[in-house]
């Protein structure tokens, strides 16, 4: 498993994020609507490894005063490829977020004892809010035709968590 840092929405955007999920599984695309677990909410991913050890989530209290931080959930996104893809909207890369996510990847980065993962690198992240997964290529236009999908959305990130994948713990950032 990993270990990533998120960025939390406010209540707006986190339920229009919902209505997304929820618009899609109507369209009988599983979403992750279907995950109920407690600690599936919409976020960005912003620092991806293997493992972060040590204190951490208090080096990372001083990015909470960068917060709250507008931004654009823009166009859908695909990837992969094959049999599903991943469905997802493009978090518009601003300049304040571009310099809050290397930031976050200098503060996590001597707590990451093999590094972080490729794609969370700075000039190789692609940020994100996840839709839905291993979605079958016949569901595309039926997902790509919901204004929730495609239609921009002011959003803003509040918070930060540590997500630990393989204790399966939530680690709220200040």
């Amino acid at each position: 498993m990993v270990h990533s840092v998120e960025l939390l929405f406010d209540d707006d955007t986190e339920a229009a994020v919902r209505g997304a999920w929820e618009d899609l599984a109507q369209a009988g695309i599983r979403s992750l609507a279907a995950h109920t677990a407690e600690s599936n909410r919409p976020h960005v991913t912003v620092s991806v490894s293997d493992e972060l050890t040590g204190d951490v989530d208090a080096a990372l209290r001083p990015v909470l005063d960068r917060l709250p931080l507008r931004c654009v959930l823009g166009a859908p996104l695909l990837f992969g490829a094959g049999r599903g893809v991943t469905l997802v909207r493009l978090v518009v890369p601003s300049a304040e977020l571009l310099d809050l996510h290397a930031e976050v990847h200098r503060i996590c980065l001597p707590y990451m004892s093999k590094g972080s993962l490729p794609h969370s690198v700075p000039g190789q992240w692609t940020p994100h809010v996840t839709l839905a997964r291993r979605v079958p290529s016949d569901r595309l236009p039926a997902a790509l035709a919901l204004p929730a999908v495609t239609r921009d959305l002011a959003a803003t990130a509040v918070g930060l968590r540590h997500w630990d994948g393989n204790a399966k713990i939530v680690h709220p950032i200040g």
